[in-house]
C-alpha cells in the first residue's frame, strides 16, 4: 500500500506487516515517520533492531541469512536498511523479492530511502512489493504550507500565536523543520512558562528565535523562478556563508535553464503552461515556480542566462577576472526577473546584494 506520510498514523495497526519503506528527501519528516514506524512495532514487541547501510557491493545474500535467522535472544527483530540511493540494485530487488516470499512473523524490514520518481514506482516489481508492505512518500512542504505546518505545532505545545507570529517564524525557519520544532520547543519553555493563555505576536517571535532558514541550491532556484528576488539573494548568501563551492549551485541552475529551454519553446507553439508543466512532469510542488518562470521568460533571455552561467565557468575556473559570487548574484537577479540597467550599474547591485 502506497500511502502519504498524514496517513501513516491511521494505517499503523496490527498485524503488522513484513515491509515498511519511507522514502523522502525532507530529513525531518522521513525522520518523524521511521520514529512512529518503530514505536508502532515495539508495542508489536519488537524490541531488537539492526541496522545497515546499504551502498554499492551491499550484501543481500548476507540479508536473506540474517532475515531467515532467528534472534540471538529469541525476540521479534527490525531489519533497518538506510539506502544511499533511491532504489535497490537488481540483487537488492532479488533478495527483497524473496524475503517476502516467505516472511517470518518474527522479523520486520524497516527501509529508508531517498524519494523515488514516478518511473520507479509504476514498476511491477515496486507494484508487487508493495503489495505486501506500506509505501511512506515524504514530500517537503511548499512555502504556503509551512505556515499551517507551524501553527499545528505551536498548538501541540500549548502555545497561540496570530497570523503574524505564525508568518515571522515562517520566514526565520524557511524549510528547516527540525530548527522550526526546536524554536518552538525554546518558545514554550521561555516564553509562557507563567502565561500560558498568552498569545505570542510577531516581535515576540523575532526575539526569541534565531535565524535558521535552510539554504541550499534548489530553494535558490525556486525562489528564483518564482520572482522572489530577495529570498533568492538571502539564500545565495547563506550558501556562501556556510563554504559551500559555487560549482554545485551553478550546475544547479544550468540544470534549470536547460529543462526550461523545451518548455519555452512548447509555449511559443501556443500551448498553454499547464499543459506544458504536465508533459514535462514537473513535480506538483513545482509547478507554481516553474509557471512562473515560464510566464516572464522567452527563449532569448533562458539562452542569455545560460551564456552567463558560461562565463560563471570560466571564473570558478580562473579563466577570467571575475568574481563567481558577484556573477551569480547576477545571474539570480536575472532569473528572477530583475532587470539591470547596465553593467557597472548591475555590479554595483550584486555587491550589496
Amino acid at each position: 500500500m502506497q500511502i502519504y506520510a498524514r496517513d501513516l498514523q491511521r494505517q499503523l495497526k496490527a498485524p503488522h506487516l513484513p515491509l515498511y519503506w519511507v522514502a523522502g528527501d525532507e530529513p525531518f519528516l522521513s525522520q518523524e515517520a521511521s520514529d512512529s514506524i518503530r514505536a508502532f512495532l515495539r508495542k508489536q514487541g519488537f524490541t531488537e533492531r539492526e541496522v545497515f547501510s546499504v551502498e554499492a557491493g551491499f550484501d543481500w545474500d548476507n540479508f536473506l541469512q540474517l532475515a531467515g535467522s532467528l534472534s540471538l535472544f529469541a525476540e521479534r527483530r527490525i531489519i533497518e536498511l538506510r539506502f544511499k540511493n533511491a532504489k535497490p540494485d537488481e540483487a537488492g530487488k532479488k533478495a527483497l523479492e524473496k524475503f517476502l516470499e516467505s516472511p517470518s512473523d518474527d522479523t520486520v524490514v524497516l527501509i529508508i530511502a531517498p524519494k523515488l520518481d514516478k518511473a520507479a514506482t509504476s514498476t511491477k516489481w515496486f507494484s508487487k512489493l508493495i503489495a505486501n508492505g506500506l509505501f511512506v512518500q515524504i514530500w517537503p512542504l511548499k512555502r504556503e504550507e509551512l505556515g499551517g505546518w507551524l501553527n499545528t505545532r505551536l498548538q501541540q505545545a500549548g502555545l497561540s500565536a496570530n497570523r503574524e507570529a505564525v508568518a515571522a517564524l515562517a520566514d526565520r525557519v524557511e524549510g528547516n523543520l527540525l530548527a522550526a520544532v526546536q524554536d518552538i520547543e525554546r518558545i514554550r519553555l521561555l516564553s509562557l512558562e507563567d502565561a500560558s493563555d498568552k498569545t505570542l505576536d510577531a516581535a515576540a517571535i523575532l526575539e526569541l528565535v534565531s535565524d535558521n532558514s535552510r539554504v541550499d541550491q534548489y530553494g535558490l532556484i525556486d525562489a528564483a523562478l518564482s520572482g522572489e528576488t530577495q529570498r533568492a539573494l538571502k539564500i545565495l548568501a547563506g550558501l556562501k556563508a556556510e563554504g559551500v563551492h559555487p560549482l554545485p549551485i551553478l550546475s544547479a541552475l544550468v540544470r534549470e535553464l536547460d529543462s526550461l529551454l523545451p518548455m519555452l519553446a512548447a509555449k511559443d507553439k501556443g500551448q498553454n503552461i499547464a499543459a506544458i508543466t504536465k508533459a514535462a512532469r514537473v513535480w506538483s510542488n513545482r509547478v507554481g515556480a516553474v509557471s512562473a518562470a515560464l510566464k516572464r521568460l522567452n527563449r532569448d533571455q533562458a539562452w542569455q542566462l545560460l551564456h552567463h552561467a558560461r562565463r560563471i565557468d570560466g571564473a570558478v575556473k580562473g579563466m577570467n577576472a571575475a568574481n563567481p559570487w558577484d556573477e551569480l548574484s547576477l545571474l539570480t537577479l536575472r532569473l528572477s526577473g530583475k532587470r539591470l540597467a547596465s553593467n557597472s550599474q548591475a555590479h554595483r547591485g550584486a555587491q550589496t546584494a
